[in-house]
């Protein structure tokens, strides 16, 4: 063992044949185990969130201390209805002022960053304040959902409840996402999706040490949800019939980039806004939402179906029973109105408002595409909106199938959902969550590949032709070899070696210096190699991943290793360095980048000579 903990060039190396494809280990059980207990935690916190949130609307529309989900637009304040979302929005912006600005957004990016950046570390006092200050947001009739606030909330329980464990980084961060998708699970009556967006927007890693329990965490919650507030789907809609044709698939690819065009609008329009609001330098960001309530409650005046969740929208829509006051109220005012609220630094979640401007689009969609039954394009472009917004395909398709229960559409879902994707993906550098981040000083790719130094092995990149000093020699030896060697000149780390090239150790080329500068002779000039190379060198074995090294590599501070085969003589076989290392990048690099055509079309000789003779007609 060297002094930096890491073990010797004697520790045994797996041969290819014990490496296996996943690299999880028992400790699966017991955090799946962890991630059971989170899932029904976060079923009951879900649940209570949605009864706060169900009694601060009813105190702030109706004046009675009720928790059932009512819409604020049947209430009879007048002009009144104005000064609610102001007073919604001074009380967030007292507390993230004097309790923590991290409640501010709508959760699923402050999600991101206590994974990314805080090793999935949650402050206790958050995960009571964001549950508060986004019902208390939305009860005043912010125009937002309460699955962003039911993510980061149950994602900040599930941290909680890991940090009384001794857990890795990596284990808090599976537990946070458990609760999580625990959290969207309970609320939407959707395990499936919670767990796919977990995937595709939380984990960055797709692992069977962190999917395992998720999917238990989501599976729980749902089973928990049943009891509590009953089984979905939340928004059925009638039996559609099995839709292939030409007509009703181009039907599909055209919401599909409609959808993308509508996500990017409102990406641009949500951070436009909080452009304009950062640039108010007179006024402090605490009186931001107060300013951002001014609009939702001049909002609610021309429209008032516009306030709150509107989860009552988002099922007349799926019956296909949409007016032109709907579809226009929400796609000019709702929209409006979401955007300056949501820009303004206020707490509430962005799901819902996309789910309902996506089926208001589709109810316009309806009027001149294919009919193909009712709440059919709404229900494909409310899918296609939400996975063109969020970057996240399979989740808006498999999360517009699970609210509905509409098997059928799941093909048409697809299709529109990647048309959207693809559509956002290329106009947009970002999303809006991860433009969020992006503003915060730090990018975040979601790209995901098989790492290339785990599929390549020492022996694939190391140097044969490489320069090795017997044990045996002298000094004096030495300095003669040193004169007239050439091949060397390059070389940094030189390996000495006794019989059958077993490797004894290594010097720097610094030693060397010093050991041929010795004008004094105070090291004696018959001293051998031997006597003076540093034993135990760190090595690498030509069956080890590149991954391996490269985390020997960072661990020791040691970037170049002479690479021996395994068992009793420590044969030396050659060298690895950091540089050999980038080699696996740049075939990566080369795949990507470097176009060529492998096969060429060639007519048959048969075929060659029956050309057909020239136009002597003229």
């Amino acid at each position: 063992m060297n002094n930096n903990g890491i073990s010797n060039h004697n520790r045994a190396v797996p041969p290819i044949e014990a490496l296996g494809d996943f690299t999880t280990t028992w400790r699966v059980l017991p955090l799946s185990a962890l991630a059971i207990v989170i899932g029904i935690i976060s079923a009951y916190v879900a649940v209570l969130l949605l009864r706060l949130i169900g009694f601060c609307t009813n105190l702030f529309f109706y004046g009675r201390l009720r928790t059932d989900l009512v819409s604020p637009a049947g209430h009879h304040l007048g002009y009144a209805v104005v000064l609610i979302p102001v007073i919604g929005g001074i009380v967030v912006g007292l507390m993230a002022r004097f309790g923590s600005d991290r409640i501010r957004g709508h959760g699923i990016p402050e999600a991101i960053e206590a994974i990314l950046l805080r090793g999935a570390k949650v402050e206790p006092k958050v995960a009571l304040l964001k549950p508060i200050s986004a019902a208390i947001a939305i009860g005043s009739g912010g125009p937002f959902g309460a699955e962003g606030p039911i993510i980061m909330t149950g994602g900040a329980f599930g941290s909680l409840f890991a940090q009384f464990f001794h857990l890795t980084s990596a284990e808090r961060k599976t537990l946070l996402v458990a609760g999580a998708a625990a959290g969207m699970s309970a609320t939407f009556a959707a395990p499936f999706a919670a767990v796919l967006l977990s995937i595709e927007l939380l984990l960055f890693e797709w692992k069977p040490r962190s999917f395992i329990p998720i999917v238990f965490a989501s599976v729980t919650a749902e089973a928990a949800r049943i009891h509590l507030l009953g089984a979905g789907p939340i928004f059925p809609v009638p039996a559609h019939t099995v839709a292939f044709s030409p007509a009703i698939l181009l039907g599909c690819l055209f919401t599909g980039i409609l959808a993308g065009a509508l996500s990017a609008a409102l990406t641009g329009m949500v951070y436009a806004v909080e452009d304009a609001f950062v640039h108010i330098k007179r006024i402090h960001w605490m009186w931001w939402p107060a300013l951002g309530g001014v609009a939702i409650g001049i909002g609610g005046l021309i429209y008032p179906r516009a306030l709150g969740v509107g989860y009552d929208v988002i099922g007349q829509v799926l019956q296909g029973d949409a007016p032109v006051r709907l579809i226009l109220g929400v796609l000019l005012v709702k929209s409006v109105i979401w955007a300056i609220s949501l820009g303004s630094g206020t707490s509430g979640g962005v799901l819902a408002p996309l789910l309902m401007m996506g089926g208001a689009l589709g109810a316009l969609e309806a009027t001149f595409l294919p009919h193909q039954g009712l709440g059919f394009w709404p229900l494909i472009s409310m899918g296609a909106i939400l996975g063109g917004t969020m970057r996240a395909p399979l989740t808006g398709a498999i999360f517009a199938f699970e609210l509905t229960n509409d098997y059928h559409s799941i093909l048409p879902l697809l299709i529109a959902c990647m048309a959207a994707h693809a559509f956002t993906v290329l106009t947009l550098k970002r999303s809006i969550l991860t433009e969020k981040i992006a503003r915060h000083g730090h990018h975040l790719t979601r790209e995901y590949q098989v790492d290339p130094l785990e599929s390549l092995a020492v022996k694939d990149v190391m140097r044969t032709n490489i320069t090795a000093f017997p044990a045996e020699t002298t000094l004096v030896e030495l300095r003669r070899l040193l004169s007239r060697n050439e091949n060397g000149r390059g070389q940094r780390l030189y390996p000495v070696i006794s019989d059958g090239n077993k490797l004894v150790g290594v010097f720097t080329r610094e030693d060397l210096q010093a050991f041929t500068a010795d004008a004094n002779g105070n090291l004696g000039e018959n001293v051998r190699l031997a006597q003076l190379v540093p034993r135990e060198p760190i090595v690498a074995h030509p069956d080890e991943r590149l991954r391996t090294v490269a985390s020997r590599m960072a661990i020791t501070g040691h970037t170049r290793m002479p690479v021996v085969q395994q068992g009793p003589q420590d044969q030396l076989l050659g060298m690895v360095a950091l540089q050999d290392l980038l080699k696996a990048r740049e075939q990566t690099f080369m795949e990507e980048q470097s176009r060529e055509r492998v096969l060429r079309l060639r007519l048959l000789p048969s075929l060659r000579g029956r050309r057909r003779p020239p136009d002597t007609a003229a």
